[in-house]
């Protein structure tokens, strides 16, 4: 009898404390698609040492509609004067000729960005890579301060990576993503930027 008591007892105990972990990692979650949704909505466009656009798919060499509201908002800010120097990310995917980074510099040119204010980190296949390596660009050219250019939704993982990489961000997502006035890929995309984000604010760091 008392050996089942102790079982039942320890059985209690393992039921709260799954309980307890339930329920921090659902409110864990709650406050990070809500730092997602405040993040989305802010624009920090102010005077920085560099604009970085994040990549998005091309096709056959052209800018797919998300990564062009990209490049046409961060050209708004370069032609707002706001940094003197336009870096571009995104690596080849399967199958692809050419870089989403490589894309985006044609596009810049083509709108009267000087090939010489404009850098490519080309070799990135996901957000976590390309900032990185953003962060070493910057750290080997002395500067410290960026304005980060992609979705309302990234926003928030932008800015973890960032300071998590050892560079000060400001971000300015664009208003004019193909995504973000279709909810249910807007709202797909909040909740897997609500997992990633805390996985960045604990697990990245500089190396």
């Amino acid at each position: 009898m008392k050996r089942a008591a102790k079982a039942k007892h320890a059985l209690k105990i393992v039921r709260r404390i799954l309980t307890v972990l339930v329920v921090a990692a659902f409110a864990l979650w709650i406050a990070s698609a809500t730092a997602v949704l405040i993040w989305s909505s802010r624009d920090e466009a102010q005077p920085a040492q560099a604009i970085v656009v994040l990549g998005a798919a091309q096709y056959a060499g052209k800018p797919s509609p998300v990564l062009r509201a990209r490049l046409d908002h961060a050209l708004d800010l370069w032609n707002r004067h706001l940094a003197s120097l336009l870096i571009l990310t995104g690596g080849t995917g399967s199958g692809d000729t050419t870089s989403e980074a490589a894309v985006g510099r044609n596009y810049a040119r083509k709108h009267d960005v000087p090939d010489s204010a404009i850098l490519v980190e080309n070799e990135g296949r996901t957000t976590s890579e390309s900032m990185r390596a953003v962060a070493g660009m910057l750290e080997v050219r002395g500067l410290q301060t960026a304005l980060l250019v992609s979705d309302p939704f990234h926003m928030l993982r932008l800015r973890i990576l960032a300071r998590r990489f050892g560079f000060t961000p400001y971000t300015s997502p664009t208003q004019t993503s193909p995504i973000s006035p279709n909810r249910e890929e807007r709202w797909k995309y909040i909740f897997s930027e609500s997992l990633k984000a805390p996985l960045a604010f604990f697990f990245e760091r500089k190396l």
